[in-house]
């Protein structure tokens, strides 16, 4: 069954705006929701809408269960209102006395994501991420949020929690009015592990801004090898260590290369002995904020990942019109398909092919390269995401007033 298109949504005819100005109020307060504001791809999304609805007029609030983070200096002077709820979480290996110190600091969060609700009276509360949308659901219905909409990012089946977790996003799903996808196969899946109807999810692409297709001088480093870039947290699911292991099917066969591994996590330790005991020429450069120099000194992209939803890495790659190699998981065939090399996952010989290919047929993969700036300039602007946003609010806001 193909899921409902958010063009057509209510909002997007006369019939439907007259069907406003009569049965729903015009939508004026937004309030998104996300764990923290780090320099991953859901919080470079989430920052985006938000800067875009508070230029067209929204009063947008945007909660923070946990922490701050460096984006949220990039809200600097849109006019969204940034609240912290400060909730901790619990973990299991804690001492019992830890464990109800963050319980009780966790009620009070939720007390203050209820205060606010309650207070500010948005129309729409729209949460990101698992632990998010799971607490937003209920909290709507408290709180008398006209709409909740969850927001799903990712692929896979939780890597923690397993069939208990999947139970509460279920419940949570079932409290919720709409579920909004980056990826279509991100919905999807949704849609076959909860039985989701079509009418109840769509999906946004990620969007970029001007900014982020805008030439930027390449980045200085020191090598005489053709250089691989790839960007993604240092996790087990991104697939680094078959990276490796196709890098090191290329040296043996004569292609060395300079990769660059820009991203953090807890596999680093892992990794940079791979590196050693390979011989490898591997930079790892941790977090950075000049990920577009680095992009644009790349001969080729990479990104190896066991599971993803709809890259921002990728996307940003393909702005800049560099050539990627990516594995065929969640929204990256979408992104690519004709317009990169894709292959199988978990798989270090097809990467190094893949690599190897790129490498050696440097025509072929600028005209990758430019496809694949053309399609994003045309499918993956910031505006038309805002856009896509506001008109699904719009057409919520007019299905509830019409109950």
């Amino acid at each position: 069954m193909e899921l409902v298109s958010v063009a057509a949504f209510p909002g997007t005819t006369e019939f439907s705006t007259s069907y406003r100005a009569r049965c729903g109020p015009e939508l004026s307060r937004v309030c998104l929701m996300i764990g923290q504001l780090g320099l991953g791809g859901a919080e470079k999304q989430i920052v985006m809408l938000a800067r875009g609805l508070a230029a067209r007029g929204i009063d947008t609030t945007l909660l923070l269960l946990s922490e701050r983070g460096p984006r949220e200096a990039e809200l600097a002077g849109s006019g969204v209102k940034v609240v912290c709820l400060g909730y901790k979480g619990i973990r299991p290996w804690v001492d019992p006395w830890t464990a109800i110190r963050r319980t009780a600091l966790g009620a009070r969060a939720y007390a203050r994501l209820l205060g606010h609700l309650r207070q500010t009276r948005p129309q729409i509360l729209h949460a990101y991420l698992f632990h998010c949308y799971v607490a937003a659901a209920p909290a709507a219905r408290l709180a008398r949020v006209p709409v909740c909409v969850a927001g799903r990012r990712s692929l896979g089946a939780p890597r923690q929690g397993g069939r208990a977790r999947l139970a509460v996003e279920r419940i949570a799903t079932g409290m919720t009015d709409f579920v909004v996808a980056n990826a279509q196969a991100v919905a999807d899946e949704a849609r076959c592990r909860e039985g989701l109807p079509a009418h109840k999810i769509a999906v946004i692409r990620n969007g970029m801004e001007e900014r982020d297709f805008e030439p930027v001088g390449p980045a200085v480093l020191d090598t005489s090898f053709p250089v691989v870039v790839c960007v993604a947290n240092l996790h087990v699911y991104k697939g680094h260590r078959y990276l490796l292991d196709a890098v090191g099917l290329m040296q043996r066969r004569g292609q060395r290369c300079t990769l660059v591994l820009i991203g953090e996590g807890a596999a680093r330790t892992a990794l940079q002995q791979q590196a050693d005991r390979l011989g490898l020429d591997v930079r790892f450069l941790g977090h950075r904020t000049d990920v577009a120099s680095f992009l644009s000194r790349a001969d080729v992209v990479v990104l190896p990942s066991l599971e993803e939803g709809l890259s921002n890495a990728v996307m940003e790659a393909m702005a800049v019109g560099r050539p990627v190699v990516a594995t065929t998981v969640g929204g990256i065939p979408e992104l690519l398909q004709d317009r990169g090399v894709l292959v199988p996952p978990a798989d270090a010989e097809a990467l190094a092919q893949g690599l190897q290919w790129m490498l050696a047929d440097g025509p072929a993969a600028a005209r990758l390269g430019k496809a694949a700036r053309e399609w994003a300039l045309e499918h993956l602007s910031a505006k038309s995401m805002v856009e896509r946003h506001l008109t699904l609010y719009r057409g919520l806001l007019d299905r509830r007033a019409a109950r």
